[in-house]
């Protein structure tokens, strides 16, 4: 059984995004090919779900996840972080071998 972590950071953000939107389920993850190293993280929000999705809950947050992302995101925490005037979600991948110097993307 795969596993993803939501922190209190993360899914209060995911609950005050979909507040302010008026609308969803939770938030969306997925990867696709991209950038230099590989991979890259797709947010989405979702307001329906997949019917092969695999829903993560925490803290009174869902996040949903494609079966063909599931792999690569397994072990994963989803957490929300604040770096001087920047405010992101960052996942704490432990499947991640690399990452290019930006950050964008990554190598499973």
């Amino acid at each position: 059984m795969a596993n993803l972590s939501i922190t209190p950071a993360a899914a209060q953000q995911i609950q005050h995004v979909l507040a302010e939107r008026g609308q969803g389920l939770g938030l969306r993850v997925s990867v696709k090919p991209s950038g230099c190293s590989g991979y890259s993280y797709v947010l989405d929000f979702a307001d329906e779900v997949g019917e092969e999705e695999i829903r993560f809950e925490a803290h009174g947050a869902q996040v949903f996840v494609a079966p063909d992302a599931l792999e690569m995101l397994d072990g994963s925490e989803v957490d929300y972080v604040s770096e001087g005037l920047n405010r992101f979600f960052r996942f704490n991948n432990p499947n991640v071998k690399d990452e290019c110097g930006c950050g964008e993307s990554f190598t499973v």
